[in-house]
């Protein structure tokens, strides 16, 4: 956990991230590795803007307690063990985190992970929109209610 308290340090300790993060990012674009990607850059910027949401302390790293937030959040809740088995499928360092360079290559396709596929369909999680305004009105068919047992309602 870091020192940060919040404020201008921890702006700037974002601001900060940011750059580096943008900086693997033209790594990753320069590289001539994923020059087969469609829309490549877009897919960098909507992985680095998932990468700062999950990286809670902005350490560089996605933790085991980082990772179960997020799966909470995504509505996937995993045990302690399915933590630590999914963070060693795409870590490289073998520090028991994500590193936005491992991260990058598991959403890019180089690692076929089960988190990969829980964040690739991260929209079906979010919970729908509910209908605005005032109700279609419904007849007793439309609710099941045959016309015979519709005189014994009243």
């Amino acid at each position: 956990m870091s020192n940060y308290q919040g404020g201008k340090e921890w702006g700037m300790k974002l601001k900060q991230r940011e750059k580096e993060l943008d900086d693997i990012n033209k790594q990753f674009l320069t590289s001539g590795s994923y020059d087969h990607e469609d829309d490549l850059e877009d897919k960098l910027t909507e992985y680095k803007a998932k990468f700062i949401k999950f990286d809670e302390d902005c350490s560089g790293d996605i933790d085991e307690m980082e990772m179960k937030r997020m799966l909470e959040k995504l509505g996937q809740p995993k045990t302690h063990m399915e933590i630590v088995k999914m963070i060693k499928q795409v870590d490289t360092t073998n520090k028991g985190t994500i590193s936005y360079a491992d991260f990058l290559v598991m959403m890019l396709g180089g690692k076929n992970s089960v988190l990969r596929t829980i964040l690739l369909f991260e929209t079906l999680a979010k919970p729908k929109e509910k209908a605005q305004g005032i109700a279609k009105k419904k007849s007793l068919a439309d609710l099941g209610i045959r016309p015979d047992m519709a005189q014994h309602l009243g």
